[in-house]
């Protein structure tokens, strides 16, 4: 079967509501960034503008309606840009600005995008609305990160997703359906980034919202496509049975509702039908897909890719029976529900009593880890998983658990992630970086009153969780637990012995399997599963360095201040009016306070402290360009030549590397560190620096290349003269490639400088651009200006 041609046929229905909520919600932005530049016009003292932005509106929306959007649109939202800025209306510019970002992200016209992407952040910044948990923030969030997702600039993307959720949670209502849409547009990029996992529990919190959402979730279409949708994720994890369960719950919601006239219902069906045929039930299968058709022919007629490829899914299902001798009965096409298996319907060949399955494969191997309760090192070899997954892997399956059975009533106050210290913590870890400080580990952030009632009980309780886990074939961790819960029902103290409680998000439906490898208990019979079906790793656990224990300890339970104040100095962010203390922190440390990932934080509070630091003020990022601007003169383009003239290799090798420092930071500081981060520390400074240069929409991304090749040469430039000595003539070719290098650099940097008007002069001696870069200072702190 053709699962990728299905999963795109389901596009437009697993993409309904978040799409939608994008790109309708612009007028959202707008009455919200209206406040906010109202407020900011009225003190200033400053005209109304005179955009009219529902008139905008309402002719964007006129250009669609005569369906001339391909030809109309883009000349007509370009014009309103020019038009906004003209009338000082930023809540009008940014309106267009998101309703910009739909359209193209339409017209697959993403590079032009990734302009708009960032002009609306840097605006958002500017207006103010960063700092804030407004509606018009969190839809700008939304459709960036959406325009990133479309365009497969997936960790952009997921960042700016997170965001959003975090400023969502304070503007929105739990059970409003937008976030449920954010959810969904989480699990899009999940599925296309190859995580069924994190897209089947995005999909659980969707469902869940909806459901709570409804009048009457028995008779929701809504309700009914997150099913759908739920159920096709958890068909890539192979989880059969419970794949089938929530595609037969979609069937019935049709029915209960009368509703399986709509078009949508067609969907239903060949979900259900995709399910049976990775069961092998290739009757059902043919019969849903005939369904399908009959619903697709009458809403759609027959010349659509829907109708085609749906088509095409039936011919492989009635290939599959005939050759499986199976007999489907012609009858009942155009709507007999009772052809179809019902809601909860045992298969004979379902998962609980094996593997079956068109698509089903056979257990997977796993490897076996163990770290002991407290670390201890056991016969282990490389963890086949990244840091940061096997973090959120283990909060899931034993942290969150144990938190809600053992502090319920601060389960909604305690965030959870992996930030800070460590090649994890910026996805970059591989084998070699876990020879130390490496294992299952994540952060728990608490609030200075929850950890004077919680804190040091709950360090205990971390550190007594079990940390033996596999990781399979396909690369699921799964933590291994011994004893059950007591009578009661509580969670047992952690430790040898004890077991994780399960994930609520995951909590299988009754009767259904979840899982395609058995589970460790104790117990002689069920340990030799265990053991059949895992592969041990030899070599030993990596040792917890004294760098990463007592205060400066990498994971554990944490107050949210103390937290950032041990990485920065800081408890919260420096205040923007604040440049002197922004200038005394390093971008490396500024990196280290907003990588990694947060995989919980409902109150939402350390994500807001964490995003302060991602916020630096743009007149602290002109005035770091402008010292970088600087270096790169001074160090790449004066004293790198002067030495090498001189035969000075060591003052040259000094000026090379203190001009690759400055110009790598040039790089992250105009791509904007609140879109691509900042740059780290020096140990992943390039591997940084490649990731970034690596996306379609990258500013100077031929730079990080050429720095590799001012390095790979410095050798021979520096000490490769004739013989032994210092520029001599063997030095020659080197010397002169670097200077080529050098310069051409410096001509791109002006370039990128005078595209984004900080000037207009073509001078290529960088020095002499610092005026004009500063020139766009607003503030008058002197602590800004090197001049």
């Amino acid at each position: 079967m053709d699962e990728e041609a299905l999963l795109k046929q389901f596009a437009a229905q697993f993409a309904h509501g978040p799409d939608d909520a994008d790109d309708t919600d612009a007028a959202a932005a707008a009455q919200g960034a209206d406040s906010t530049a109202n407020q900011v016009a009225d003190d200033a003292d400053q005209s109304p503008a005179t955009f009219d932005t529902q008139q905008f509106l309402n002719g964007l929306d006129a250009i669609f309606d005569r369906h001339t959007a391909a030809t109309e649109a883009g000349p007509y939202l370009e014009q309103a840009m020019v038009d906004a800025e003209n009338a000082g209306d930023e809540a009008g510019l940014l309106t267009v600005l998101n309703e910009t970002m739909g359209f193209y992200r339409s017209q697959g016209r993403h590079k032009e995008n990734q302009w708009i992407v960032q002009r609306a952040l840097e605006l958002a910044a500017r207006m103010g609305l960063t700092t804030g948990t407004s509606e018009a923030w969190a839809t700008t969030l939304i459709n960036c990160a959406t325009s990133m997702r479309a365009a497969k600039q997936y960790d952009q993307a997921e960042d700016l997703y997170h965001q959003a959720q975090s400023v969502c949670r304070h503007s929105l209502a739990p059970t409003d359906r937008r976030l449920a849409a954010l959810h969904n547009n989480l699990s899009m990029l999940y599925s296309e980034t190859n995580r069924p996992d994190k897209a089947e529990l995005e999909l659980r919190e969707a469902l869940r919202i909806i459901e709570a959402s409804s009048v009457n979730p028995d008779a929701d279409i809504d309700v009914s496509s997150s099913h759908t949708n739920l159920a096709l994720t958890l068909l890539t994890e192979h989880k059969l049975e419970d794949a089938h369960w929530h595609a037969a719950k979609a069937l019935e919601i049709y029915r209960t509702g009368h509703l399986e006239h709509s078009a949508h219902y067609a969907s239903a069906l060949a979900g259900f039908a995709q399910v049976c045929f990775a069961e092998r039930r290739y009757a059902d299968a043919v019969t849903g897909y005939r369904h399908a058709l009959a619903v697709i022919e009458e809403c759609y007629g027959k010349d659509t890719d829907y109708w085609r490829i749906t088509a095409d899914n039936l011919r492989q299902a009635e290939e599959a029976a005939a050759q499986a001798g199976v007999t489907v009965d012609n009858a009942g096409v155009a709507g007999d529900a009772g052809a179809l298996p019902q809601s909860g319907s045992r298969l004979p060949n379902s998962p609980a009593q094996g593997k079956t399955g068109a698509n089903a494969a056979s257990s997977p191997s796993t490897v076996s880890v163990s770290t002991g309760s407290a670390g201890a090192a056991e016969a282990v070899s490389a963890c086949p998983v990244s840091g940061l997954k096997l973090a959120r892997a283990f909060w899931t399956q034993m942290g969150k658990p144990m938190i809600a059975a053992k502090y319920p009533q601060y389960a909604g106050r305690i965030a959870a992630g992996l930030v800070g210290h460590g090649s994890e913590c910026y996805g970059f870890d591989d084998a070699y970086s876990q020879d130390h400080d490496f294992g299952p580990r994540f952060c728990l952030w608490l609030t200075d009153e929850d950890y004077a009632a919680i804190g040091e009980q709950l360090e205990v309780d971390y550190e007594a969780l079990p940390r033996k886990f596999s990781v399979d074939a396909q690369g699921r961790v799964t933590f291994e637990a011994h004893a059950r819960s007591d009578a009661s029902g509580a969670f047992p103290s952690a430790g040898a012995g004890s077991t994780a409680i399960p994930d609520a998000a995951n909590a299988p439906t009754p009767g259904t399997a979840t899982h395609d490898t058995a589970t460790a208990e104790s117990g002689a019979a069920s340990s030799d599963v265990a053991e059949a079906m895992t592969t041990p790793i030899d070599a030993p656990l990596s040792p917890v360095t004294p760098r990463a224990q007592g205060a400066n300890r990498r994971d554990g339970v944490f107050r949210i201040g103390d937290f950032f104040e041990s990485i920065t100095g800081y408890r919260t962010a420096p205040a923007q009016t604040a440049p002197h203390e922004w200038l005394m922190l390093a971008e490396s440390t500024l990196a280290a306070a907003t990588n990694g990932e947060v995989f919980a934080d409902p109150t939402g509070q350390f994500s807001k402290t964490r995003q302060g630091f991602k916020d630096m003020p743009d007149d602290v990022r002109l005035a770091l360009i402008s010292k970088r601007l600087g270096m790169i003169a001074q160090a790449g383009q004066y004293n790198l030549p002067r030495s090498l003239k001189r035969g000075d290799g060591a003052a040259a090798w000094l000026s090379i590397h203190e001009f690759v420092q400055a110009t790598a930071s040039l790089v992250f500081l105009v791509n904007v560190p609140m879109v691509v981060g900042y740059m780290p520390y020096y140990k992943w400074q390039f591997a940084a620096l490649r990731k970034l240069s690596g996306s379609m929409f990258a500013l100077l991304p031929n730079v990080g290349e050429q720095l590799e090749t001012v390095m790979r040469l410095s050798s021979a430039a520096c000490y490769g003269g004739a013989g032994f000595g210092e520029g001599g003539k063997g030095a020659a070719p080197a010397i002169e490639k670097i200077n080529d290098i050098v310069e051409q650099i410096a001509v791109d940097i002006v370039k990128e400088l005078k595209r984004e008007h900080l000037t207009t002069s073509g001078e290529t001696f960088l020095e002499w651009q610092r005026p004009y870069v500063e020139d766009h200072i607003a503030s008058d702190d002197p602590v800004l200006k090197s001049l």
